[in-house]
């Protein structure tokens, strides 16, 4: 994982650099984590479109990671996209890492929790102003804490 994104939040944030890794063992993982949130957080699987929960989530709070339960996005920051997956225009800043995935031979940008590393999604430059990015989150490496 190389880049953290800069992008603003509204919530209280916290700097890259006081984001303390959490580093556990595969076995510890697959204890912790339902199957699908195993597959796709720790070996970058994605979810079937239109299966996640959290598509109909409005409710005011905060998306956090399912491995770690840090804070990754804002309902402020939710969109309906149309995609089948869960879709945010602004992470909370320096809660996310990215990195380029070459997996379907276009050059992709894929996105992780900065504390488990856990896979989340891919963004996109098709998202709704201001930033204009929409990142699609798999709702299964997701959990909704309402306000």
């Amino acid at each position: 994982m190389s880049t953290v994104l800069g992008c603003s939040a509204q919530a209280p944030q916290a700097s890259a650099e006081t984001v303390n890794p959490l580093n556990l063992s595969d076995a510890e993982w697959k204890r912790r984590l339902s199957p699908d949130a195993y597959n796709v957080l720790r070996h970058e699987a994605t979810e079937r479109p239109g299966s996640s929960r959290l598509l109909d989530e409005h409710r005011k709070g905060t998306f956090v990671c399912a491995g770690c339960d840090l804070d990754l996005f804002t309902s402020d920051a939710k969109y309906d996209s149309g995609t089948g997956w869960p879709s945010f225009w602004k992470p909370i800043s320096g809660h996310i890492k990215t990195k380029t995935d070459y997996k379907i031979g276009v050059p992709r940008t894929e996105y992780h929790c900065a504390r488990c590393g856990g896979h989340q999604g891919h963004v996109f430059d098709d998202g709704p102003r201001p930033t204009g990015k929409r990142y699609c989150n798999n709702g299964v490496a997701l959990k909704f804490i309402p306000a």
